[in-house]
């Protein structure tokens, strides 16, 4: 019968996905591999030809949490469905479903019939809640937001600044142009989700994020302070500190890549296009302060992937689009970073309380188990005729999802 060793016996390897930083002005992190993490323990005496001895036995930990939800997803249409509702129904219970599609979901009957497509390609036995969001025009009528806060559909609104992101062109020139809408969704509850970056030109791509909170976040905070905000997939320390310094109806949420990389991880030694997203990862500086909040259990900031899938060759191109696929590997990810920081205890509010409870939606009662075991994500994945690179493919991951 196997029995475990005493505390002062039980011992802990490194993990095998270890951050060091490089000194100088820009800094990055570089993947070390180290021994797979274990804890050791005894079992009784054997006897070999060597004879009788210790069998020391690898024990893996685990984390069994709530079922933890995505906050920010991008599914795509048609038979890229088959693909990506799966994908995250495996490891999600509800997932906001962001609208930026062509043409984008600007009414509450195009939400609802993305959301029956999307339950189309559910998989039997899978359950899976898709809370869908309206895109933001110049155009839109403050008679849909209403219809928007009085169906059971759709769970925000999305401002995209036009020519932000990928198919945004759609989106608001002047965040001032729709502030009628803006005032009927604080007045009916219905959260306003932002990608906050500028899109002028003369401003710098890394400055972007920071100029719009100074520019439209802030005049939109005060003149609507009863407004519930999440600023999506923030990248900035300007970003954490605003978020902070608001009420409790303002949030944030944070992606595993602006996690994990910085913009060293995009350009250093060659561009590497499957790290390249939008907002763009920042220097690390800002990265660190997204790891100190992310950690910190501040129920403000919360999970949101921002898995957003592109075809390898869309991708790997003379100009590649801005998304980074990480359905499959989200969570084992997370676990990953929050393991790497110190505080892994802390995964299960930032992935499965906080978003629910700004959202004002029940916690999950189903559980998931992460347990430290090798896990390898996809080199490729083949889905609706063409070819998709993961983010972080061939990669192995020290976590998995049971």
């Amino acid at each position: 019968m196997e029995k475990t060793l005493p505390p002062t016996k039980t011992t802990k390897a490194k993990s095998s996905w270890a951050f060091r930083y490089n000194t100088g002005d820009v800094n990055t992190y570089q993947r070390a591999r180290q021994p797979t993490p274990v804890l050791l323990s005894e079992t009784e005496p054997a006897v070999g030809k060597h004879g009788p001895g210790i069998i020391l036995q690898r024990m893996s930990r685990t984390l069994t949490i709530l079922t933890p939800d995505d906050w920010h997803l991008h599914l795509r249409d048609g038979e890229l469905l088959a693909e990506t509702v799966p994908a995250t129904a495996k490891h999600f219970h509800r997932a906001i479903v962001m609208p930026n599609l062509v043409p984008p979901v600007t009414t509450v009957d195009a939400a609802t019939a993305y959301k029956d497509r999307i339950l189309s390609n559910l998989p039997d036995g899978m359950r899976f809640e898709p809370l869908m969001t309206l895109y933001l025009t110049e155009v839109m009528s403050v008679d849909e937001i209403v219809r928007a806060a009085k169906s059971s559909v759709v769970a925000g609104c999305k401002l995209y600044p036009a020519g932000a992101t990928t198919n945004s062109s759609s989106g608001v020139k002047d965040p001032k142009n729709i502030w009628p809408l803006f005032a009927a969704m604080e007045e009916h509850d219905l959260p306003l989700l932002l990608h906050g970056e500028v899109t002028d030109h003369e401003i710098d791509i890394f400055d972007r994020e920071a100029v719009f909170i100074e520019r439209h976040l802030d005049p939109i905070r005060q003149a609507f302070p009863k407004l519930r905000i999440i600023l999506e997939h923030i990248t900035t320390a300007n970003s954490v500190e605003w978020v902070k310094a608001q009420a409790s109806n303002t949030a944030a949420t944070i992606t595993p890549q602006h996690l994990m990389l910085n913009r060293n991880d995009l350009l250093v030694g060659g561009i590497r296009p499957h790290n390249y997203c939008l907002p763009v990862l920042k220097r690390r500086t800002h990265q660190e302060a997204l790891q100190a909040i992310a950690i910190s259990g501040d129920k403000r900031f919360f999970l949101g992937t921002d898995s957003a899938p592109h075809s390898q060759g869309k991708k790997e191109s003379s100009c590649g689009c801005a998304g980074c696929y990480s359905a499959h590997s989200a969570l084992a990810l997370y676990a990953t970073i929050f393991d790497q920081l110190g505080n892994l205890d802390a995964l299960e509010a930032f992935a499965s309380h906080f978003g629910p409870d700004f959202y004002g939606r029940p916690r999950n009662t189903s559980t998931v188990t992460l347990v430290e075991q090798p896990y390898t994500i996809a080199a490729s994945i083949d889905a609706a005729g063409e070819t998709y690179i993961p983010w972080m493919a061939g990669e192995t991951l020290p976590w998995s999802v049971q």
